[in-house]
């Protein structure tokens, strides 16, 4: 075997995992090296940003907001429905302070402005907010609430604003970050991962500038045009096999994939959780698998495959949550309020990814009034406005209205007349348990698709399933629990804090918590 470069500790992915494993690594003393198949940030730097982060932090402290770490792990408790231990919880929320006090130590800026009321994402006044369930029921009634999404100060989704500072700060560091370098296999002697088999398009050539242009371009228009995106994919894809030098780097002390998740391969999501198929791919083109697929192909397990966040929000507008959601048999099934994974596990899990939501003329007119400039987001104003304008039905009577959907009539109106009994009582109860409830009496009515496979009020997807760990080390392990030597795991590579339902920041806060653990055992491993 003949190698072509050496180093202490190889990280395979530069998202946000792999920024904060190598960084981890390097404050260790590890000299790391870092391949990046396109110009790394993978989808940290396309997100929104939001890291999840209580008990206490100085954000939270700035924006006179009271929480401590047991009201942190009761709610998360609720959420993480035991994808990690418990203990593995309580140390992340132990750690949470400290890791957002080390992200600002590497650049990353946060703000303590507040958002005073219930959304989806912040206007750009905010940039401290409830990003999950936190404030409803049953919730609230198992822990104290908090505002807990620590949004990276920028404008719009500001995931850049979170993932640069990281790069700059791991190169000045001495992390040499190699791009445009695709990992193909990893190298084993004696059981026993020591490297990295990959291939780069020449650094500054023509090739290479194509191939970031050709990848940039998919990016921007992979939510509005899945077939450009997938052949401009493919033109980088060819400059990859044309132009790419095959190499070696020994890692003499360990190997740290960080790769994401399979959300864009296909075929992966159909295998292992095709009810979710019908959904938008959230993230990069990056996502494909391959980095899971690495720690398969020397005897890595996974765990939780079949998990995928559908991201169903509906709130803004506000006034959306106080209508319905059924499903195609008229029957009303989820809190309408509630964060917009819970409601799109509802509508996959148990409606086949079906949900129809009814509104009338009374909240179709407060709906107008809360959205548009200073008010939402322009990504949560395009999808509201052509929910309002274009994807609806519209009747004046319910039992038209479920004709128009070919939905059981008399199946529509029981559950309507239901819901306004509820709404009309204030002493009566949600059994769905909503808060906030307004009759439907003021015809028309409206029906808004919002189910999983909807064309026009698309519903974005990710994976949150990956290779098992342990959750001490970050280290990969076998079918048989053991661990594979001289291989780590980080992000959406492994199963991790978010692997079984999703919050807002959560996905980026568990690429911090195991990215650190990763980077750290792998420093001091051999």
């Amino acid at each position: 075997m003949t190698w072509d470069d050496e180093t202490d500790v190889v990280i395979v992915g530069f998202g946000g995992a792999g920024a904060v494993a190598a960084l981890q690594a390097r404050e260790d003393g590890a000299d790391v090296v870092a391949l990046d198949r396109f110009s790394g940030g993978g989808a940290t730097a396309i997100s929104g940003g939001v890291f999840y982060a209580g008990g206490g932090t100085r954000i939270q402290a700035e924006a006179g907001v009271d929480d401590d770490v047991d009201a942190m792990y009761d709610y998360l408790s609720l959420e993480v429905k035991g994808a990690v231990s418990d203990a593995t919880l309580r140390d992340f929320c132990e750690r949470s302070r400290e890791n957002l006090g080390w992200l600002e130590a590497a650049g990353v800026p946060f703000e303590g402005s507040l958002c005073p009321h219930k959304t989806s994402y912040p206007t750009d006044d905010y940039f401290l907010y409830y990003s999950g369930n936190e404030g409803l029921r049953p919730y609230r009634d198992a822990a104290k609430p908090a505002p807990r999404g620590h949004r990276a100060k920028g404008k719009g989704l500001p995931g850049m604003s979170f993932y640069a500072p990281l790069e700059a700060t791991a190169r000045a560091r001495g992390v040499r970050l190699f791009t445009e370098s695709r990992a193909t296999s990893l190298v084993r002697e004696d059981g026993r991962v020591v490297g990295v088999e990959y291939g780069r398009i020449p650094p500054g050539s023509f090739a290479a500038r194509r191939h970031r242009f050709w990848t940039w371009a998919a990016s921007k228009i992979k939510n509005y045009s899945p077939k450009s995106q997938r052949a401009w994919t493919r033109r980088a894809e060819a400059i990859e096999r044309r132009h790419a030098r095959p190499l070696r780097v020994r890692a003499r002390r360990a190997v740290v994939l960080a790769a994401g998740g399979f959300i864009y391969n296909r075929e992966m999501v159909a295998e292992h959780a095709a009810p979710y198929r019908p959904g938008m791919p959230l993230g990069t083109p990056g996502d494909d698998g391959s980095g899971i697929r690495l720690g398969q192909s020397v005897g890595g397990a996974t765990a939780r495959m079949d998990r995928v966040s559908a991201w169903r929000f509906i709130n803004p507008p506000v006034a959306f949550t106080h209508g319905i959601l059924v499903d195609k048999g008229g029957e009303r099934y989820v809190d309408e309020s509630l964060y917009g994974a819970a409601i799109g596990e509802a509508m996959v899990e148990e409606r086949r990814g079906e949900a129809i939501l009814i509104i009338d003329q009374a909240l179709y007119r407060q709906a107008r009034s809360q959205v548009g400039r200073g008010k939402t987001q322009w990504f949560q104003t395009a999808p509201a406005l052509l929910n309002l304008w274009v994807n609806n039905r519209k009747a004046g009577s319910i039992e038209g209205l479920a004709k128009a959907c070919r939905m059981p009539p008399e199946a529509l109106r029981a559950t309507v007349d239901a819901y306004n009994a509820v709404a009309n009582d204030p002493d009566a109860s949600d059994p769905l348990g909503k808060d906030t409830l307004a009759p439907l009496e003021t015809p028309p009515y409206y029906a808004i698709d919002c189910s999983i496979g909807s064309r026009r009020f698309i519903c974005p997807t990710l994976t949150l399933g990956g290779l098992r760990v342990d959750e001490t080390s970050g280290a990969v392990l076998d079918d048989d629990g053991v661990g594979i030597p001289g291989l780590f795991a980080a992000g959406r590579n492994a199963v991790g804090v978010c692997s079984q339902q999703y919050v807002s920041g959560l996905s980026i806060a568990d690429c911090v918590y195991s990215g650190r653990r990763a980077g750290r055992s792998a420093a001091a491993n051999g």
